[in-house]
């Protein structure tokens, strides 16, 4: 009989031989007992679906959240958040009704994020208002309305005519602190390599790069190839619990699918595509280095104990960043499918609820709140667009 799984990894075999050093016959079994759960354990996280099967996945969690939310929402970060993986989710299954979903919550939102149209009292700051028209979180919209419109016949202009405005008039600012926060490098980045490769105007990945290196100097850490949340979080200033760095594993995971979602957009011979590709292969390996046996990553990426338990919506975005790097030759497949195949497993066996929602999702925030209660129950548009990133990349992944 094998050996409970959470036994497994607290294995001793001399806690056997301690019990009956004499009866070898005892050990023997045991250890092809151990052998035999081990194979199992193995088997168990391989990638076994097929395409139809993850086809199925898609729907079971899409057709879940739509149903369950039937009026469209508003622009805002997190409702547009779920659209970014609905537009995948589109891609991969070519099921209209995702497609009009998405229509109509453009629609409702008049293809704008912030709406004021005052420029003297546009702001970049946090603020959930329509004077905060500069605030990436009111942005992430024309990533979904660039994708609609490509998907539409590219024939209505009227579709990113806001995306152009905001973006073109924020680049005209000698400002280039706009994202000061690693939630708005997933929330922009994207915008501006769709609207480069919509217009062909080069400027857009010119202040992508003076953006990202501001970012860059207030929130990524060298040593340990990974981003704080924003400037409050710089270790020693702020520390996890146990006094080590605090490196939030949603906040990661916007930035490693950022990074794969603008990889995927440049152009081969883009000034700075490899750079970015340099830096998606660092986050790569720091973030497999800290990844639970179970699949997940902690809410406080190198500090499990700081606010332990299962988290899905990094762990999605990260699942995505993997598969996605895996897919286009980036990433060694050798290396990084054991992650992956830890993670879809966690993410479609544990996470993934019978009716389709995605549970383990941490509340809205901006860092890893010990204590805080995360369990099956816990869901939210974003992690739900997250899995549907995650589920679209392993669609293309599998035979």
């Amino acid at each position: 009989m094998c050996l409970e799984k959470t036994l497994l990894t607290d294995f001793k075999p001399n806690f056997y031989i301690m019990i009956n050093l004499k009866n070898s016959f005892f050990i023997a079994l045991t250890a092809v007992s151990f052998l035999s759960c081990k194979s199992t354990a193995q088997k168990t996280a391989a990638i076994k679906q097929s395409k139809p099967e993850v086809i199925s996945i898609i729907d079971k969690v899409n057709n879940h959240w739509q149903e369950t939310h039937p009026e469209p929402g508003n622009s805002f970060w997190h409702v547009s958040a779920y659209h970014t993986g609905n537009m995948e989710a589109y891609k991969v299954t070519k099921n209209k009704k995702y497609l009009d979903y998405s229509l109509a919550w453009a629609e409702k939102n008049q293809w704008m994020g912030a709406k004021s149209n005052d420029k003297s009292e546009w702001k970049y700051n946090y603020g959930e208002t329509d004077k905060h028209v500069l605030f990436g979180d009111w942005q992430i919209c024309f990533q979904t309305y660039i994708d609609l419109y490509n998907f539409t016949g590219k024939n209505d202009p009227s579709k990113i005519a806001r995306a152009r405005e905001v973006m073109e008039y924020e680049m005209s600012t000698s400002a280039n602190d706009y994202w000061w926060w690693v939630d708005g490098l997933y929330m922009v980045m994207p915008v501006m390599t769709k609207l480069y490769n919509v217009t062909g105007n080069e400027m857009y990945l010119e202040k992508l790069h003076s953006y990202l290196q501001y970012s860059d100097s207030i929130m990524y850490d060298n040593e340990a190839k990974l981003y704080f949340r924003d400037a409050k979080y710089i270790y020693p200033k702020h520390k996890s619990a146990n006094g080590k760095k605090d490196f939030w594993a949603r906040g990661d995971g916007w930035i490693f699918a950022g990074y794969a979602k603008i990889i995927q957009d440049l152009p081969i011979t883009a000034k700075h595509r490899k750079e970015y590709v340099n830096r998606f292969k660092d986050m790569a390996q720091a973030l497999a280095a800290a990844q639970q046996k179970e699949g997940y990553w902690t809410r406080s990426i190198l500090d499990p104990e700081h606010a332990p338990g299962p988290e899905t919506s990094g762990t999605a975005f990260f699942t995505y960043g993997f598969l996605w790097g895996i897919n286009n030759g980036i990433l060694d497949k050798k290396t990084y499918l054991p992650v992956v195949q830890k993670s879809w497993n966690y993410l479609t066996t544990f996470a993934l609820q019978e009716d389709g929602t995605v549970g383990y999702v941490q509340p809205i925030g901006e860092k890893a709140i010990p204590g805080q209660v995360v369990d099956k129950n816990s869901t939210a548009d974003f992690g739900v667009g997250a899995f549907l990133l995650a589920a679209s990349e392993m669609y293309r992944y599998v035979k």
